[in-house]
């Protein structure tokens, strides 16, 4: 029984995986980029909430209900119109966050984090979806939002080396 809890521990850790180690799929992917500015120039940018229409391609409009912290709740508007409701369900200040939106019996998560390397700063964007419905929706908006990611993180970069 004891070794039946080990190996059932062990493969839930090679599940969980490092986040780095994104499988590409509609289901769940990532980008990571890396810029000569500051992780603090990609950490304002990324907590403007307001100005996120700025960068992402896919957004019309944005705004948190009060300052960028855990459990903040705020809302974004897509280009075609549709509102949608997001939680900050995981915040280390500087270094990364994780929102939260609802979808119908499932969950996209969306989250960003950055590290300091010897040439500057490398930051990740990652997109997951989950629940019953996750497949439904991977299907429905990954391809575009896969698409159109490695654009928005170059409007970051652009943005913070400006």
């Amino acid at each position: 029984m004891k070794r039946l809890k080990v190996t059932l521990v062990l493969l839930f850790m090679a599940t969980i995986g490092n986040s780095q180690e994104v499988t590409q799929t509609n289901k769940h992917f990532s980008n990571t980029t890396e810029t000569k500015a500051s992780p603090n120039k990609i950490w304002k940018i990324w907590t403007d909430v307001p100005n996120w229409k700025i960068w992402d391609s896919g957004l019309k409009d944005a705004n948190l209900d009060g300052a960028f912290e855990l459990n903040e709740k705020g809302k974004i508007t897509s280009l075609e119109g549709k509102t949608s409701s997001f939680k900050i369900v995981s915040f280390e200040q500087g270094k990364s966050y994780t929102f939260k939106s609802n979808l119908p019996l499932g969950s996209l998560y969306v989250k960003r984090y950055l590290s300091i390397t010897n040439d500057g700063t490398t930051f990740t964007h990652e997109v997951w979806f989950k629940g019953l419905t996750g497949g439904l929706f991977a299907k429905k908006f990954g391809p575009k939002f896969r698409e159109m990611l490695p654009q928005v993180m170059q409007n970051i970069k652009k943005l913070a080396e400006e």
